[in-house]
């Protein structure tokens, strides 16, 4: 049970982490409701296990790890399932993608690109680039050492500027050794 004045601070804490959390979420999740869901199913977790939160740990990177572990759990359930929706269960505005400003179609390009990239490159590209958060808080959301989060992230900048260029094939570039 959390004490009232906990909950004071805690409240105080995670508060103006919402909009983060939910911009995360939407970019992994592409869909706003399952995004909003999400973020609601990690802040439920987060307050439940406030207690547990080990001493001088930030609060930033602690909710970011759970959010991004219960995203990969959607998704790894989502990748299982697969999609079943009969069509016509499925609202129009999903259907349809209106054609729009240029901005829109450049965003869309980018989310595009950012898709084709391996997982961890991309949750590296998300929290660092996006969300801002330093390489050590990215580190905690990934469970991995700040060296990894340092090499996901140059490689998925690299291989995310060749897919830009159209200079890259999905296929590893061929090395001559000798």
């Amino acid at each position: 049970m959390v004490r009232p004045s906990s909950d004071a601070e805690m409240i105080a804490g995670v508060r103006p982490l919402i909009p983060a959390l939910r911009r995360y979420a939407r970019a992994l999740l592409r869909d706003g409701d399952e995004a909003d869901d999400l973020v609601q199913d990690a802040l439920e977790r987060a307050l439940r296990r406030w207690a547990q939160r080990q001493p001088g740990m930030s609060a930033r990177g602690w909710l970011f790890a759970i959010l991004h572990n219960l995203a990969i759990d959607r998704l790894r359930r989502r990748a299982r399932q697969g999609v079943a929706e009969p069509l016509e269960a499925v609202p129009a505005a999903r259907l349809v993608t209106p054609a729009g400003q240029e901005e829109a179609l450049a965003r869309a390009d980018i989310l595009r690109l950012l898709d084709r990239l391996p997982e961890e490159q991309r949750a590296a590209l998300l929290l660092i680039g996006v969300e801002e958060l330093s390489y050590g808080e990215a580190a905690l959301v990934l469970g991995v050492p700040v060296g990894t989060v340092m090499s996901r992230l140059s490689r998925g900048r690299e291989r995310l500027r060749r897919l830009a260029e159209g200079a890259d094939t999905g296929r590893p570039a061929l090395r001559i050794v000798r």
